[in-house]
Protein backbone atom coordinates (compact mmCIF):
# COMPACT_ATOMS: atom_id res chain seq x y z
CA UNK A 1 0.00 0.00 0.00
CA UNK A 2 3.23 2.52 0.11
CA UNK A 3 4.25 2.46 -2.95
CA UNK A 4 7.34 0.23 -2.11
CA UNK A 5 6.34 -3.13 -4.29
CA UNK A 6 4.64 -2.76 -7.38
CA UNK A 7 3.73 -5.54 -7.75
CA UNK A 8 2.29 -9.37 -5.70
CA UNK A 9 1.50 -12.33 -6.13
CA UNK A 10 -0.23 -14.56 -3.72
CA UNK A 11 -2.59 -17.45 -3.14
CA UNK A 12 -6.15 -17.34 -1.34
CA UNK A 13 -6.03 -13.67 -2.24
CA UNK A 14 -8.43 -11.61 0.09
CA UNK A 15 -10.35 -8.05 -1.46
CA UNK A 16 -8.85 -4.95 -0.01
CA UNK A 17 -9.59 -1.61 -0.22
CA UNK A 18 -7.08 0.05 -2.93
CA UNK A 19 -5.62 -3.21 -4.13
CA UNK A 20 -7.14 -4.71 -7.49
CA UNK A 21 -7.16 -8.18 -7.88
CA UNK A 22 -6.21 -10.13 -10.44
CA UNK A 23 -7.02 -13.56 -11.11
CA UNK A 24 -4.77 -15.93 -11.92
CA UNK A 25 -5.00 -19.76 -13.01
CA UNK A 26 -5.36 -21.68 -9.91
CA UNK A 27 -2.60 -24.08 -9.01
CA UNK A 28 -3.73 -27.87 -9.09
CA UNK A 29 -3.24 -29.59 -5.45
CA UNK A 30 -1.07 -33.03 -5.57
CA UNK A 31 -0.49 -35.53 -3.04
CA UNK A 32 3.38 -35.77 -2.46
CA UNK A 33 5.03 -39.58 -1.78
CA UNK A 34 8.48 -40.70 -1.97
CA UNK A 35 8.93 -42.77 -4.80
CA UNK A 36 9.01 -45.83 -3.00
CA UNK A 37 5.55 -45.24 -1.39
CA UNK A 38 2.48 -46.97 -2.04
CA UNK A 39 0.99 -44.21 -3.88
CA UNK A 40 3.75 -43.43 -5.93
CA UNK A 41 2.64 -46.15 -8.26
CA UNK A 42 -0.63 -44.33 -8.23
CA UNK A 43 -1.45 -41.85 -11.18
CA UNK A 44 -4.56 -40.85 -8.86
CA UNK A 45 -5.89 -41.71 -5.17
CA UNK A 46 -8.77 -41.45 -4.13
CA UNK A 47 -9.09 -38.46 -0.81
CA UNK A 48 -10.66 -41.70 1.60
CA UNK A 49 -7.35 -43.24 0.62
CA UNK A 50 -5.35 -40.74 2.76
CA UNK A 51 -7.65 -41.88 6.07
CA UNK A 52 -5.07 -42.24 8.63
CA UNK A 53 -1.75 -41.76 7.14
CA UNK A 54 1.16 -39.90 8.90
CA UNK A 55 1.16 -36.23 6.90
CA UNK A 56 3.44 -33.12 7.04
CA UNK A 57 1.30 -29.96 6.99
CA UNK A 58 1.53 -25.94 6.55
CA UNK A 59 1.35 -24.73 10.16
CA UNK A 60 -1.88 -23.91 11.05
CA UNK A 61 -2.89 -20.44 10.19
CA UNK A 62 -1.39 -21.15 6.63
CA UNK A 63 -4.23 -20.78 4.17
CA UNK A 64 -3.05 -23.30 2.21
CA UNK A 65 -3.31 -25.86 5.19
CA UNK A 66 -6.88 -24.24 6.25
CA UNK A 67 -8.08 -25.39 2.33
CA UNK A 68 -6.16 -28.79 2.70
CA UNK A 69 -7.51 -29.36 6.42
CA UNK A 70 -11.39 -27.95 4.69
CA UNK A 71 -11.19 -30.24 1.65
CA UNK A 72 -10.30 -33.37 3.55
CA UNK A 73 -13.17 -32.73 6.29
CA UNK A 74 -15.53 -32.41 4.00
CA UNK A 75 -14.18 -36.45 2.96
CA UNK A 76 -14.35 -37.36 5.81
CA UNK A 77 -10.36 -38.27 5.69
CA UNK A 78 -8.39 -37.43 9.00
CA UNK A 79 -5.19 -37.54 8.63
CA UNK A 80 -2.19 -37.95 11.79
CA UNK A 81 -0.04 -34.83 11.96
CA UNK A 82 3.71 -36.07 11.77
CA UNK A 83 4.99 -32.39 11.51
CA UNK A 84 4.07 -28.96 10.75
CA UNK A 85 6.31 -26.11 8.79
CA UNK A 86 5.43 -22.71 7.34
CA UNK A 87 7.00 -23.37 3.78
CA UNK A 88 6.80 -25.43 0.96
CA UNK A 89 10.55 -26.38 1.18
CA UNK A 90 10.71 -27.42 4.40
CA UNK A 91 7.35 -29.59 3.70
CA UNK A 92 9.23 -31.29 0.62
CA UNK A 93 12.36 -32.15 2.17
CA UNK A 94 10.56 -33.76 4.93
CA UNK A 95 8.69 -35.67 2.65
CA UNK A 96 12.09 -36.80 0.88
CA UNK A 97 13.05 -38.19 4.32
CA UNK A 98 9.54 -40.02 4.99
CA UNK A 99 8.46 -38.10 7.62
CA UNK A 100 4.91 -38.25 6.27
CA UNK A 101 2.79 -37.42 2.74
CA UNK A 102 1.63 -33.85 1.80
CA UNK A 103 -0.59 -32.35 -0.26
CA UNK A 104 1.12 -28.99 -2.43
CA UNK A 105 0.69 -26.87 -5.17
CA UNK A 106 1.69 -29.36 -8.42
CA UNK A 107 3.93 -26.33 -9.70
CA UNK A 108 6.07 -26.01 -6.48
CA UNK A 109 7.38 -30.04 -6.98
CA UNK A 110 8.64 -30.22 -10.86
CA UNK A 111 12.39 -30.51 -9.92
CA UNK A 112 11.80 -32.99 -7.55
CA UNK A 113 9.74 -35.26 -10.19
CA UNK A 114 12.45 -34.90 -12.60
CA UNK A 115 14.99 -35.69 -9.97
CA UNK A 116 12.79 -38.48 -8.73
CA UNK A 117 13.45 -37.63 -5.07
CA UNK A 118 9.60 -36.95 -4.63
CA UNK A 119 6.47 -38.48 -6.82
CA UNK A 120 3.01 -36.33 -7.72
CA UNK A 121 -0.23 -38.03 -7.17
CA UNK A 122 -3.43 -36.48 -8.57
CA UNK A 123 -6.44 -36.34 -5.64
CA UNK A 124 -9.06 -37.22 -8.39
CA UNK A 125 -12.12 -36.83 -6.07
CA UNK A 126 -11.97 -33.48 -4.84
CA UNK A 127 -11.54 -29.74 -5.22
CA UNK A 128 -7.71 -29.83 -5.22
CA UNK A 129 -6.57 -26.22 -5.96
CA UNK A 130 -5.85 -23.06 -4.56
CA UNK A 131 -6.25 -19.96 -6.27
CA UNK A 132 -3.94 -17.51 -7.13
CA UNK A 133 -3.92 -13.86 -8.27
CA UNK A 134 -1.65 -10.83 -8.97
CA UNK A 135 -2.36 -7.58 -6.82
CA UNK A 136 -1.52 -4.15 -7.16
CA UNK A 137 -2.65 -0.90 -6.42
CA UNK A 138 -5.92 0.37 -8.14
CA UNK A 139 -4.68 3.75 -9.01
CA UNK A 140 -1.71 2.08 -10.45
CA UNK A 141 -0.81 3.36 -13.91
CA UNK A 142 0.50 -0.01 -15.20
CA UNK A 143 3.61 0.71 -18.37
CA UNK A 144 3.62 -1.65 -21.29
CA UNK A 145 5.83 -4.38 -19.59
CA UNK A 146 3.31 -5.00 -16.22
CA UNK A 147 0.47 -5.32 -18.86
CA UNK A 148 2.03 -7.61 -20.59
CA UNK A 149 3.88 -9.43 -17.44
CA UNK A 150 0.28 -9.65 -16.04
CA UNK A 151 -1.17 -11.21 -19.87
CA UNK A 152 1.61 -14.05 -18.91
CA UNK A 153 0.74 -14.46 -15.43
CA UNK A 154 -3.12 -14.96 -16.53
CA UNK A 155 -2.35 -17.76 -19.37
CA UNK A 156 -3.17 -21.34 -18.21
CA UNK A 157 -0.29 -23.15 -18.36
Amino acid sequence: MNGSVELGVTAFPEPKRGITIQQMPPNKLVLICKPDHKFASKSTVKAKDLDGMDFVLFERDMPTRKATDKILKAKGVEVKKAAEFDNIETVKRAVEIDAGISIVPLSTVGQEIAKQTLAAVTIDDGDFYRPLAALYKKNKVLSPAMKQFLAILKEDR
